[in-house]
């Protein structure tokens, strides 16, 4: 785009604090002409900015700050403990970096609208994705999109030959993974998430639409939800890597799930109230798969108040307050 000349919007664009720390990564073709527009609070959009904001305070407060105190443990001490709790450790983190990260992108967007910007949308639902390829249209997308330009296409992204196309997807992933440290476990994350995404490349089917959720009737069928398992399956291997401080961990992890006792003397290690949380939580994001989140779709009827108040009921009820947990990606 052409370079702006005036300095307080040059400024104010690479300062704006909503997104500053951890996104969404805005680009200066969406959020610096915003600033040349005269500012009239909208009623309409301060709402749909406090409604993200709560689910937003949902997401962090209530599933992935829960999340952290089981997750922490089990991957502190996962010699010690049974196969089951392995892989609710590596689910429970997904869940965790998800309502981490998302939490924040909504907060930081509905913050946005409050004050007459928007934001582009950073998650859709990505653990509902039926292969690698959506789960990466869909996950921190103001990142993967960024790549997407700046690295893949530059390097001839699929226009050239297929060798030259496979490797240009292991160099992005790869480049993907350093970009969260310089450490091995984000590359093998990295590289892990390019194998996944080699069949669905060499398959053709990377490029179908991203809206794929107009689908007939309230519940999945069963070729759709086999596949939204197998890729959330997969997606919680590779975050075991990324969790992990080392390689080594990781494999080892991995290989503790097979040669310790599958079963657990005490299946408390998961509270019931965060049990009840995540099942209301994927109920609820299912619901509103189509929008932003589901308080955006509520029909505007006056039950929906009860809705908002019981939700911020929850929030109380389930939060975690006290003690500070951090958002992940600051360190990033």
């Amino acid at each position: 785009m052409e370079a702006t000349k005036d300095p307080i919007a040059f400024f104010a664009y690479v300062s704006f604090f909503p997104q500053l720390v951890a996104g969404p990564i805005e680009r200066a073709s969406n959020l610096l002409p915003q600033f040349f527009e005269k500012k009239v609070f909208d009623y309409s959009q301060g709402t749909t900015g406090l409604k993200l904001i709560l689910w937003g305070l949902f997401k962090k407060i209530v599933i992935a700050d829960n999340c952290a105190h089981i997750v922490n443990s089990i991957f502190q001490d996962y010699t010690h403990v049974s196969g089951l709790e392995l892989i609710f450790g590596a689910i429970l983190f997904a869940f965790q970096i998800y309502g981490d990260f998302s939490g924040y992108s909504d907060i930081a967007i509905g913050t946005g609208k409050l004050l007459g910007f928007d934001l582009m949308t950073n998650f859709k639902t990505p653990y509902f994705s039926r292969d690698i390829g959506e789960f990466w249209r869909r996950w921190h997308i103001s990142l993967s999109s960024w790549f997407k330009d700046y690295v893949y296409i530059p390097l001839g992204g699929s226009r050239g030959t297929k060798l030259q196309s496979i490797r240009n997807i292991f160099i992005i992933f790869l480049v993907s993974g350093f970009w969260h440290g310089a450490n091995w476990t984000f590359l093998a994350w990295g590289g892990l998430n390019a194998f996944y995404f080699l069949p669905v490349f060499l398959l053709r089917k990377n490029k179908k639409p991203i809206d794929f959720h107009e689908i007939e009737g309230l519940l999945p069928n069963l070729k759709s939800l086999i596949q939204i398992s197998f890729t959330f399956g997969l997606t919680c291997l590779a975050w075991i890597f990324f969790r992990s401080p080392t390689v080594g961990d990781a494999w080892q992890y991995l290989s503790s799930i097979f040669n310790q006792p599958f079963f657990p003397s005490n299946y408390s290690f998961i509270n019931y109230d965060l049990r009840l949380a995540l099942v209301l939580f994927i109920v609820l994001e299912w619901l509103g798969k189509r929008e932003l989140n589901f308080l955006v779709v509520l029909p505007k009827k006056r039950w929906r108040y009860g809705v908002y108040a019981g939700l911020c009921y929850l929030l109380v009820y389930w939060g975690v307050f006290g003690e500070p947990i951090e958002f992940i990606y600051f360190q990033f």
